[in-house]
């Protein structure tokens, strides 16, 4: 079958382009690429359409909820996927359905609950007291029925390895399939009358994104609903965690395709679908795999040091603005030349404007060393990078948005009102 591949026309920006913004929005920014964004939610959802029908992509909110850009996976008819009530809120503020929010997450609120169970909101339960919950919404609210998922915790082990991240053994997530406890929820929710379990959540954050953990999930979750709930399955939801575009730069081998994924897990659900009454709903959870490669960070070289035989390169900007978990792999670069004369290739490091001796953009990296003046251009930084950025030492840069051949700005620089908000803070 022939597959229709979405492409986003990959330019470098020249220095006409990179003046014009600067004298527009200042010195350092982020430029986030809408149509990039359309094309990796287009090749994602026909890689997993292609192959089976029934296909829900929620966006995980949480790894960046810049308005412009959640909008955007709405119109392009995706789910809300989110952890919790303020970002429950934010998808209702920008139009979304109730209905088309997945509300996942280990704490819920009472309110909380009530609202997603009242609106019709796919909701998937993690912890016993979650379910007094809804037992105590449900017989007060007798009248109406109500469905729930429940996110499970299972043995994820590979090859005898646990490919969770960081290298935990056991998962903090879910009702625990081998002790007992998924039963054990199943059962007391079963139990309410006007209560029905309808979908299971297997997500499981793992550092490695294989296609056997996709098997693993999706082969786990298919046992256990046979085995369960067979008449009344309305979803399967994988969660996500999945690849997204990878550049070469970053040396990572064997990296499924969207199509990879497709084809590992829909093989399977089309084998099991037999034994359960309707078809259920695969859905995914994507986040990093729809926005990683979607924003840049500029970032102006304010001076370039040796200490001994290190050259260390100073920007305005910090790894905050890069790679908030200050992880050591260095980011995809390109640098923007302003300086005439001649350029010498050597290792050196690019470090921020923090006080903090850890703040490294780039380490080790090999290269023609940057001048002052000249621009540095991080690419594959749309993941957490907005979401974690802290308000701390410095403001938060703008952002602007690139939507077709035009620049928009979509968040605006911070001013210390913003950095420290006088509605919340007590002066």
């Amino acid at each position: 079958m022939q597959k229709t591949k979405y492409k986003m026309k990959k330019e470098n920006i020249n220095l006409d382009d990179l003046n014009q913004l600067i004298n527009k929005f200042g010195e350092t920014f982020y430029v986030f690429d809408l149509e990039q964004l359309r094309a990796n939610y287009l090749n994602m959802y026909s890689a997993f359409k292609s192959r089976f029908n029934n296909i829900i992509i929620g966006y995980s909110y949480k790894t960046n909820y810049l308005p412009t850009l959640i909008k955007e996976i709405s119109n392009l008819g995706g789910y809300a996927e989110v952890v919790s009530r303020i970002e429950y809120d934010l998808a209702l503020k920008i139009g979304v359905s109730p209905k088309n929010i997945i509300f996942n997450g280990p704490l819920k609120s009472q309110d909380d609950i009530a609202l997603a169970l009242k609106e019709g909101s796919i909701i998937n339960l993690d912890s016993f007291y979650e379910i007094e919950i809804v037992k105590e919404f449900a017989l007060k609210n007798n009248s109406k029925n109500y469905k729930v998922g429940l996110r499970i915790n299972y043995d994820i082990n590979i090859e005898g390895m646990s490919p969770l991240q960081d290298g935990f053994k056991q998962s903090r997530f879910g009702f625990c399939v081998e002790n007992g406890n998924f039963e054990r929820a199943f059962n007391e929710l079963n139990k309410i009358g006007n209560v029905t379990v309808v979908g299971l959540h297997g997500h499981c954050s793992t550092h490695i994104r294989s296609l056997k953990v996709y098997e693993k999930i999706t082969q786990t979750l298919c046992d256990i609903s046979k085995g369960y709930m067979a008449d009344t399955l309305e979803y399967l939801d994988i969660g996500g965690g999945f690849y997204g575009n990878v550049p070469e730069t970053m040396k990572l081998k064997n990296v499924p395709s969207f199509e990879d994924y497709a084809t590992a897990i829909c093989s399977i659900i089309n084998k099991e679908k037999v034994h359960f009454k309707n078809e259920p709903y695969l859905i995914l959870e994507p986040g990093l795999a729809l926005v990683v490669d979607t924003f840049k960070f500029f970032c102006k070289v304010v001076d370039v040091k040796v200490n001994n035989n290190e050259y260390f390169v100073l920007v305005d900007g910090s790894a905050h603005n890069i790679k908030p978990t200050i992880f050591k792999k260095n980011t995809p670069m390109e640098l923007v030349k302003t300086n005439k004369e001649a350029y010498k290739i050597d290792k050196f490091n690019v470090v921020g404007c923090t006080c903090m001796e850890k703040d490294y953009l780039l380490i080790d990296y090999v290269s023609e060393i940057p001048k002052i003046g000249d621009f540095l251009i991080f690419n594959n930084v749309g993941a957490y990078t907005i979401v974690l950025n802290p308000p701390f030492i410095k403001e938060r840069p703008p952002i602007i948005a690139k939507i077709e051949n035009q620049y928009k700005l979509v968040r605006k620089k911070e001013k210390l009102d913003d950095f420290i908000n006088s509605n919340v803070y007590v002066f």
